[in-house]
């Protein structure tokens, strides 16, 4: 079990499942750009993979052009008019629920982010027909894609909590029992709505007939979203946080995202003066960077339009000065603090020209809510379920407005004129995985291949796990394990090659045109270029 670098000229995409990179690439082949790529890759990997991400899911994109500073898209859907703490407390609910309608009471922005994308990608001159950048989604949902092993394994593990929530059972426990890996599974309903985006235009989801019939069956359900909801919500062109590092400058999302802490550990860890990559010095140094990045995010990150702090200023000099100085180089912080969980998947894309998009897509926890509508088949998310119903936190509950994700895609510009694309899916686990990436590749000298592939940790909560603890993959020398344990860490050996420390990818493109990209082998991905 390897990754591979994969090495091409024309263009290249990576994505967690080999039907989205293909569809991608295919889109390349003919002539389309890095966008309308993505658009490709990200509508059939939510057929691929839709235990990770669905139509009534969120997006967020990094956008570059030619290697130029990037664009960001938000494609965050807020909370419904009607959520509120009183809708809730009046449900007599003290705290949102996780699954079920109740879970189900935020926009879905990710055909918005679409729709976004397709204006700078004509911007560039783009012109793909919808149809054709949908159709191979199309195809896979209405064919069948062989269902992966980690949609079998999540359909059982979270048989209990979502067998009843409606819709749920129908789809993914076909005859009574999870979908079998390897069988073909089917979504036609799935299909048809796609095709009818493709012909009435990506606008009928939030101002058509689809956005119509959707809004009708989830209040039928007893969401508290609405037709209003979905006429009030586009997407959000905005400026990406940035931290210049000693060979680079890297780029990530703004808040509601916690692009900031993504950040703030690879400024915070390139003070620590670490020599080599893999000892207990790195990891340490890693782990020590997040739980200071992690005290700011869980501290200030909202919405934006609630903060009243500047994310950029975190990522000043001084302040990360302050916090690389909090670190003990021999002693570890006593964690855990407030967990994020999540789910994800991540999609890199690089065209001939240049344009390269780092792209993310979720429905916050596998499955999200659970809901899947009747007539559409859209399956819808819970990120509203991070929202809080007490007045005083941070994240509290408001009409209109966005929840923290813990999805972020990262894009790092090179002095050198390399343009590198990177991500992964994994709640907590993104920001600490994109930092191990990195700081492989662009401060230790090792190729993608390597930098995914070799054994990672994760700090905190994934895949809607309870532990918080730090887990680590068991091909870790045992003297590293060892130091660790004695540092303080709470260490919790996971096996070699662990899902739960996500599914990674990483394009790089170099000033003489050529691309290169790996897949993570934990999950089913592929980088597919020509």
């Amino acid at each position: 079990m390897m990754a591979q670098v994969v090495r091409a000229q024309g263009g290249m995409v990576v994505a967690p499942h080999h039907l989205a990179a293909e569809a991608g690439c295919s889109v390349l082949r003919e002539g389309g750009n890095a966008v309308e790529a993505m658009i490709a890759a990200s509508a059939t990997i939510m057929v691929a993979y839709p235990h990770m991400n669905a139509l009534g899911g969120d997006n967020f994109w990094l956008i570059s052009k030619g290697g130029g500073r990037p664009i960001g898209i938000d494609a965050a859907g807020p909370a419904a008019g009607f959520a509120d703490t009183g809708f809730y407390r009046d449900a007599g609910q003290e705290e949102i629920p996780s699954r079920g309608p109740l879970a189900a009471l935020t926009v879905a922005g990710v055909v918005s982010g679409w729709q976004e994308a397709l204006n700078i990608s004509a911007d560039w001159g783009g012109k793909m027909p919808l149809d054709r950048l949908l159709e191979a989604a199309v195809n896979h949902a209405r064919d069948g894609v062989a269902a992966p092993h980690t949609l079998h394994a999540n359909a059982a593990g979270k048989r209990g909590e979502l067998e009843d929530v409606p819709g749920f059972a129908e789809v993914f426990l076909p005859g009574g029992a999870p979908v079998a890996e390897g069988a073909q599974f089917k979504q036609p309903r799935v299909a048809a709505t796609l095709e009818r985006l493709a012909e009435a235009d990506l606008d009928d989801f939030y101002r058509g007939d689809l956005a119509r019939s959707m809004a009708q069956d989830l209040k039928a359900a007893g969401s508290p979203l609405r037709l209003d909801d979905f006429e009030a919500h586009n997407a959000l062109r905005v400026e990406p946080l940035s931290v210049g590092l000693r060979q680079a400058c890297v780029y990530n999302m703004p808040p509601p995202t916690q692009g900031l802490a993504s950040l703030m550990i690879l400024g915070i860890f390139e003070r620590l003066g670490i020599e080599m990559s893999d000892g207990f010095d790195y990891v340490h140094a890693l782990v020590e960077s997040a739980k200071q990045a992690f005290l700011v995010r869980d501290a200030h990150i909202t919405d934006p339009t609630y903060m009243d702090v500047d994310p950029a200023d975190f990522l000043a000099g001084a302040a990360l000065d302050e916090r690389a100085n909090a670190i003990d180089s021999k002693t570890a912080l006593p964690w855990p603090q407030e967990a994020k969980p999540g789910d994800t998947v991540w999609l890199g894309a690089i065209d001939a020209a240049g344009n390269a998009v780092s792209f993310i897509q979720s429905i916050y926890w596998e499955f999200g809510s659970g809901l899947v509508l009747p007539e559409s088949g859209v399956l819808w998310q819970n990120r509203g379920s991070s929202f809080s119903l007490d007045d005083t936190a941070v994240n509290v509950l408001k009409p209109g407005r966005r929840p923290f994700h813990t999805i972020q895609p990262a894009l790092a510009l090179f002095s050198d004129g390399r343009v590198m694309l990177y991500g992964t899916m994994g709640g907590e686990g993104q920001p600490q995985t994109q930092s191990v990436i990195y700081t492989r590749y662009a401060l230790f000298g090792q190729d993608l291949a390597q930098a995914i592939n070799n054994p990672r940790w994760l700090l905190g909560r994934t895949w809607g796990a309870e532990t918080a603890n730090l887990r680590i993959e068991s091909r870790f020398a045992p003297d590293v394990i060892k130091a660790l344990r004695a540092a303080g860490h709470d260490l919790e050996v996971v096996g070699a090659y662990d899902e739960v420390m996500g599914h990674a990818g990483a394009l790089v493109r170099h000033p003489d045109g050529s691309i290169e990209g790996a897949s993570d082998p934990r999950c089913d991905g592929a980088a597919v270029g020509f």
